[in-house]
């Protein structure tokens, strides 16, 4: 495989003897935001965990910058969702956000003043500097996830894996990720994103993957995210909107 940001070929997952994720194939090149989207249960949050390692996989291979994933892990930053994180634990913000820097610190080595100060830094591109100080625990969801990105961005990675970063955010929060999504592709980064609001894929990304199962399709929006796909992709659970004839937008059902 070529040094793309990340190349997926054969992947397949089984949960106790079912098949979750059937021979998975896709490549996506550099500077790209890409959505993740399809029906409940069809592999989207499976699928970023079996390409970090974080599930085992039945057959596959995984590749990012051309490389295995414990080779570069350094490169990748993982945003996983908001509601597998243990919010309870007695933290900081800024010392959440510190822990993406745990390259330049060291494990069991002093969190140092140029450290926090990258922090507080990432924080304020988040437009809560404020809560630099604030426990975790004491933050609203898009607070929290506003921290979860500055954690990412002060990693420096070049590529960001995000498990559903809008689900349960305020507008404020949404529009500010957006900006950092846009931001990162400018900047030559490259970003897969789990997303479930399908009126906003368009004008969110650049590239789209559907999935339930396995690859529906995937590819530049325009080319990829019509009508036709989607309804193979959600098997029919749509309601197709009036303005679906203008922008191929839909809306699935209980998803």
């Amino acid at each position: 495989m070529s040094e793309l940001p990340l190349a997926v070929s054969g992947l397949s997952v089984a949960y106790q003897g079912q098949t979750v994720l059937r021979r998975v194939d896709f490549e996506l090149p550099a500077g790209s935001l890409m959505g993740v989207v399809g029906p409940n249960g069809a592999g989207k949050s499976t699928l970023l965990k079996a390409c970090l390692n974080l599930i085992p996989t039945s057959s596959g291979e995984v590749r990012f910058f051309g490389r295995p994933y414990r080779d570069v892990r350094h490169r990748v930053a993982y945003i996983p969702q908001r509601e597998s994180v243990d919010w309870d634990f007695p933290v900081r913000a800024v010392d959440v956000v510190a822990m993406g820097l745990y390259r330049q610190i060291g494990w069991f080595r002093p969190v140092r003043k140029r450290h926090l100060d990258q922090a507080h830094a990432a924080l304020a591109k988040m437009g809560i500097a404020e809560l630099a100080g604030r426990q975790i625990d004491q933050l609203s969801g898009g607070q929290q996830q506003r921290v979860f990105l500055a954690r990412a961005l002060v990693q420096g990675a070049d590529l960001y894996l995000m498990d559903e970063p809008f689900a349960a955010v305020d507008a404020s929060t949404e529009r500010a990720i957006v900006e950092i999504l846009r931001g990162l592709r400018a900047a030559g980064k490259t970003a897969v994103v789990i997303h479930h609001d399908l009126q906003s894929v368009r004008d969110y990304f650049d590239r789209v993957l559907l999935l339930n199962g396995r690859v529906i399709a995937t590819g530049p929006v325009e080319e990829t995210f019509t009508a036709e796909n989607l309804q193979a992709a959600y098997q029919g659970r749509l309601v197709v909107l009036d303005r679906l004839s203008e922008s191929g937008v839909a809306k699935a059902v209980g998803s």
